[in-house]
């Protein structure tokens, strides 16, 4: 329990950090953010792995170029979902998950190296 509330604080305050560096990206208050990390989590463990397969003609010919256009559309289904959370235009919807993905990768490895027996990283 303790592990998953550690993954999914590094998740919360990574969507704070894309909220203040990628214009687009608006998130209302600190609960939407949680309520936000929650859902992006359900939508890569659940709908990004059949969007994945359903694509991987098309992400096979684009060298892998096509992961950017499903990260970005897991990341808005999550905005239309979550109130307080909202994605506008493209540059939100191309560089909010690749910044996402960054800082939380940095928060993920302090976390694990602070709390080394409570942190399991999460796989990518």
């Amino acid at each position: 329990m303790l592990r998953t509330g550690l993954i999914l604080l590094a998740t919360v305050l990574s969507l704070l950090v894309v909220d203040t560096v990628v214009p687009g990206v608006n998130i209302a208050n600190f609960p939407a953010a949680i309520v936000a990390g929650l859902a992006i989590g359900a939508i890569n463990a659940t709908v990004k792995p059949v969007i994945s397969t359903l694509s991987l003609p098309l992400n096979f010919v684009t060298l892998g170029g096509f992961s950017l256009v499903i990260n970005g559309l897991c990341f808005w289904l999550a905005a239309l979902l979550v109130p307080g959370f909202y994605v506008h235009g493209l540059i939100g919807f191309f560089l909010a998950p690749i910044v996402l993905s960054f800082a939380n990768t940095f928060l993920g490895k302090y976390l694990a190296e602070k709390y080394p027996t409570m942190y399991i990283e999460p796989k990518a």
